[in-house]
């Protein structure tokens, strides 16, 4: 067991190393569509790529229209795995749209040992995500 201190040293630590191993400016969430964001999550359990959709309804119900169109495309040509999620409650309660690629490995942050696997997942997906984005934008913001 960790304490707070160490379980957030640790996370820092893995970011840090994240960054240093595969140095690139990530679109995350420099998207310019509002509400519109690409996310890493990796936890005690977890690691995945994930899009959020979220904030005003008016822009989540559009975007999600749109993602729903193209979820051939996405899971054809670039993330098989992807998991449409039109309602998904945050931790704090808060109701967003996602499409997650979860890693199919048992990891955890606290486990150095699986860190490598985690940030090749990562870059390899991430990728892919972004460059479905930048195939799409178009469609997506339209």
């Amino acid at each position: 067991m960790f304490s707070k201190e160490e379980s957030r040293l640790m996370k820092q630590e893995f970011w840090t190393s994240f960054g240093k191993s595969f140095p690139r400016k990530w679109i995350l969430y420099n998207t310019k569509l509002k509400g519109f964001s690409f996310k890493f999550h990796f936890d005690n359990k977890t690691a995945a790529v994930v899009l959020d959709v979220e904030d005003d309804l008016e822009y989540r119900i559009k975007y999600w229209e749109k993602l729903e169109a193209l979820k051939n495309i996405l899971t054809t040509e670039y993330l098989p795995e992807a998991i449409y999620h039109e309602q998904y409650i945050l931790d704090n309660e808060k109701e967003i749209s996602r499409i997650l690629v979860p890693l199919d490995l048992k990891v955890s942050i606290h486990n150095k040992k699986s860190w490598r696997d985690v940030m090749e997942f990562f870059n390899k997906n991430m990728r892919l995500f972004e460059a479905f984005f930048e195939e799409y934008r178009d469609v997506i913001a339209d």
